[in-house]
């Protein structure tokens, strides 16, 4: 087959993803496999190697066809000498040249950079930015991750922290607590799964009265379950995570001036009563040039986000 492909990896603590894009962004093929995080650096990066040919093979294309292969990673590293740094989700990498060592086990140029970064660039390639040239992602999961994306590809910054988002310091000193970045008051500790589900069990203790009480283990879902149904606790939690999120969301406008903000992760499932929170907040601490024509709207792209953009870093990346 003589189109150039691209091969999109997205590294999790526990599963590897992989697929296959064209040159247009389209997920092709996908699938995933154990990350193998027991082996090391050298075993997580043989079963990538493993993996990326693997699929190639299954579904009928020749090696050759393949033009790059792009890595999503979670943790802090040099992007432009493919070297990770350090992840806490990887136990054991510290200083690992992913790329030098992949390049020379599958004879195919690779670039890495952040899982948050790659999963933005996705989502701008082939998911709710597409044709936008300018957007911000946010991911609200475990924490809270982020991507910008301007004219069309991603902000790194000088030493690669560019777009992390979610250690924009933005709850005030007496209601701020650590983040684990080491600094306070970030917007992950309120806004994340992590943040929301830590709220409502502070309620529980206090003795609030709140259906979240009769729940040994308090996730972020629970808390937006019992808002739905009226839960006035429960409510206030997920107004306060809304707030600080769109507070951040508005000093963010100020400096990027997005066409569009996504927002994606398992948290960005609560739909509408999290979503109408945020854009209230947004466009109560935006001034009016800054917000009109501006959107806030959820990722489109799921899971695979992080493959796609990891894909498009050949295309699409500095």
């Amino acid at each position: 087959m003589s189109q150039s492909l691209y091969i999109g990896v997205d590294i999790g603590g526990t599963t590897v993803k992989v697929g296959i894009c064209d040159a247009n962004g389209a997920l092709l093929h996908k699938m995933e496999g154990p990350t193998g995080t027991e082996g090391g650096p050298d075993g997580v990066l043989a079963n990538i190697a493993k993996y990326a040919r693997q699929i190639t093979e299954d579904h009928g294309y020749d090696w050759e066809s393949i033009a790059g292969i792009g890595i999503g990673i979670p943790g802090f590293m040099d992007i432009a000498q493919g070297i990770m740094r350090h992840s806490a989700n990887l136990p054991g990498w510290k200083d690992v040249p992913v790329k030098a060592k992949l390049e020379q086990i599958l004879n195919k140029p690779v670039k890495i950079n952040n899982d948050a970064n790659v999963a933005a660039l996705g989502e701008a390639w082939s998911g709710a930015g597409k044709g936008l040239e300018n957007i911000v992602v946010y991911t609200l999961g475990t924490g809270v991750g982020g991507g910008i994306i301007i004219r069309g590809k991603i902000y790194e910054g000088s030493t690669g922290m560019g777009g992390e988002l979610g250690h924009v310091q933005v709850v005030p000193d007496m209601e701020a607590i650590q983040c684990g970045c080491g600094q306070y008051g970030c917007v992950e500790t309120v806004s994340s799964a992590t943040g929301i589900a830590r709220m409502a069990r502070d309620a529980v203790e206090r003795g609030d009265n709140t259906l979240l009480s009769g729940h040994p283990n308090i996730t972020a879902k629970d808390v937006f379950d019992a808002a739905k149904a009226g839960d006035e606790v429960a409510l206030r939690i997920v107004k306060r995570a809304a707030l600080y999120l769109g507070k951040a969301m508005s000093a963010t406008a100020m400096i990027v001036n997005p066409q569009r903000f996504i927002i994606g992760g398992g948290v960005s499932k609560a739909g509408d009563i999290l979503f109408d929170a945020v854009r209230h907040a947004y466009e109560k601490y935006t001034p009016e040039a800054a917000r009109v024509g501006v959107d806030v709207v959820p990722a489109e792209l799921g899971n695979d986000a992080g493959i796609i953009g990891a894909a498009g870093l050949h295309l699409r990346a500095l």
